[in-house]
Order: C-alpha cells, then structure tokens, then sequence
C-alpha cells in the first residue's frame, strides 16, 4: 500500500498477450508494460467479460480499464482529493470502490459511469481493501497505519455502516469464503491472517489466528473456489496460497518485490492478476482452480 502519485502517459496499449492456453501454472509473467502505472497500482477486480479494473493509473484519482488484450484507459475518475484502494462488484454488476482519503465506498453504474456515494463515515481512518458476501453485504478494512492498529467494517445494501471489528492491527487485505460464513482479514504489520465467523445477522464472532508468518508485509488477498486464499506478501515479491486450515501450499515469484494486490479474471476464472508497485505494472499467472469472484459471475 504506497501512496505515491507519479504521472504516466495517458493511453497505452501492449502487445502481450491474454495469458491462458499452455501457459504454466504458477508462473508469473508481465501483463502490462513497466510504469504503465502509477506507484499506487492497487486494488484489481475483473468484470464479467474479463476487463481488469483497478486504481491510481494516471493519477491517485483515477480508475483504469485494462482490456483482455492489454489495452489501457482510463474508467473513471474520482471527485476532489478522493483516492481509490479496493474494488469489488455486486451481483448485479455495480462496482465498489474503497475511498481511503474521503472515508467514503463509492458505487459506479458500469453502463453510465455515473458514480455516487454509497456509504460514507468520517470515523473510519481510512477504507482500504473490501469484501463481498454472497448476500452483497461489503466488509473494509480500515488501517490506522501511523499508529498500527486498525479495525473492519461491515456496509449493509443501504449503505450503513457498522464497526464489526476493533483493536486490531493494520487491517489490509480482506476476503469473505466461498460459502459466506468466514471473514479473513490480514494484518500487514503484524504479519497475521485472523479467520472470523460471519453471524446472521453480518456480526462478526468467533476471532481465530489463521496464520502468523514470520517476515515481510501482506497487501490483497482473495479466494479461489476451493476457499484457499491467495496472499500478496509485500517486500518479498510473491503470492502466498494459504489452505482454509492455514497450511502454505505454495509461493509464486510475482517478478517484483511490492506485489499489492490481486484478482481472479480470465476466461475460465483461473488467470491471477496482480498489481507490482516496483514496476508499477499488472502481472499474470495461471491458476489450477478459478477464483471465486469469477464464479459468482458465472452464477448471474
């Protein structure tokens, strides 16, 4: 998570190529060309027909649109001094858009583009990654990174907010399981990965350690079908796959050391793009099992 706004050119188009077909599974490679961003690339989510969303393209303020094919554009852009983290889309296709300056979710209409607020709470510190629920419900994370602690947030399908979870840690990274009944959420700083049972009512209960690793950050971190969790580890340049029992089933060199986050597109679920702040560029790696996101699409 870097907030460094740095200008890039305003259009570009890459030759490389949709990574799918024989490709290797696990193998990293580049998506878009270096610097076709700005050092606070972050957030990925891909649409319905693959589009990879995601935020600071040309400035802090700024959502881009890459193609399947590589091409880059800029999707929206956010009012004021307002600043994307994490995106999510609902099941009827709005996207969410984490707002860590302006403590706001904003909510986009993919046809019109018109963008408005949908929750807004000056208490949060500042609304980073999000999660969805089967039932649409939004969980953030919300990292006080000045003092190391954080807390999440539950937002409810009108927009209200709810303090679910507090003292915490720099909460980052944030996921939902695929049946709905978890929450996991990492701590960067700290360094640990807490599982907790989502309630009926969207309460969260039942806090547990995941996992502790011993070295180097967290960033994003999303499910696959199967409920194992993908992890950026920021300042060691790899993916962790991390089982739902907190076993590491394997790490993926990501060919950059601040990889920051990441998302499942593809056109079977099974494509990993991540965002990499040192080269400031999307990367790509085939997967064994689609992601969940790209399977709740499949559901519509």
């Amino acid at each position: 998570m870097l907030r460094t706004t740095i200008l890039t050119s305003c259009y570009l188009t890459t030759s490389l190529v949709f990574a799918g077909g024989d490709d290797k599974l696990f193998v990293a490679k580049p998506f878009t060309p270096i610097k076709s961003f700005t050092a606070g690339i972050e957030g990925p989510c891909c649409d319905q027909e693959g589009n990879v969303y995601l935020v600071s393209y040309q400035t802090a303020h700024t959502i881009g649109k890459v193609t399947p094919d590589g091409k880059i554009s800029v999707f929206v852009t956010l009012p004021g001094k307002s600043a994307g983290n994490g995106i999510v889309f609902d099941r009827a296709g709005f996207m969410y858009i984490a707002d860590y300056v302006g403590h706001n979710v904003f909510k986009v209409d993919m046809k019109t583009r018109q963008l408005s607020v949908f929750a807004h709470n000056p208490k949060m510190n500042q609304p980073n990654d999000l999660a969805i629920a089967p039932n649409d419900t939004l969980y953030a994370s919300d990292p006080n990174w000045g003092n190391g602690t954080g807390q999440i947030w539950r937002i409810d399908r009108a927009g209200k907010t709810h303090l679910v979870a507090a003292d915490m840690g720099t909460t980052n990274g944030i996921e939902v399981s695929p049946d709905g009944k978890k929450l996991y959420v990492n701590e960067s700083v700290q360094r640990n990965v807490w599982a907790f049972d989502i309630d009926k009512d969207g309460s969260l209960s039942g806090k547990r350690l995941l996992k502790k690793f011993p070295d180097h950050g967290f960033d994003g971190m999303r499910c696959d079908v199967d409920g194992n969790l993908y992890i950026t580890r920021y300042g060691k340049g790899t993916v962790a796959v991390l089982s739902p029992q907190g076993e590491i089933l394997r790490e993926i060199d990501v060919l950059g050391a601040l990889p920051s986050n990441l998302c499942f597109g593809g056109p079977d679920g099974k494509t990993v793009y991540v965002t990499e702040v040192t080269q400031q560029r999307l990367v790509s790696f085939r997967v064994d099992r689609p992601g969940l996101a790209w399977s709740r699409w499949q559901q519509k």
